[in-house]
């Protein structure tokens, strides 16, 4: 059993990498931002990804990227197949992840309360 757990974790990792370089250096679409790829997580029987982005710069609206990633997922799926040589090459479903978004707000709140407890402290 965790044997099949760890070839899909590594399909994923290998689909991330993928997916990164062909959605930055073959998807041609306008609507499309600077994507990063945070993660793929394969279904045990290798029939859906999910793959989970972040969109870099407010230029584009993460529901229309989305909806443009959606529309090119066959494209996608397509390409996947001629490089990684899978039988099955998994449905593509994409989201969007805010941990890095909830990251920099974090951060951010500690910085600006360890700023207030120092501004105590010299006080």
């Amino acid at each position: 059993m965790a044997k099949e757990f760890s070839r899909t974790r590594r399909v994923g990792e290998q689909m991330q990498r993928e997916l990164s370089e062909l959605i930055q250096r073959e998807l041609k679409d306008p609507r499309v931002g600077m994507i990063t790829v945070t993660g793929v997580e394969v279904s045990r029987d290798m029939s859906h990804a999910k793959v989970f982005i972040t969109v870099l710069g407010v230029d584009h609206p993460i529901e229309e990227t989305l909806a443009t990633l959606k529309h090119a997922a066959g494209f996608l799926r397509h390409e996947l197949g001629q490089r990684m040589k899978l039988r099955i090459i998994p449905e593509l479903h994409f989201f969007y992840d805010a941990s890095v978004e909830r990251g920099a707000h974090l951060s951010a709140l500690i910085d600006k309360a360890v700023g207030k407890r120092g501004d105590q402290d010299n006080d």
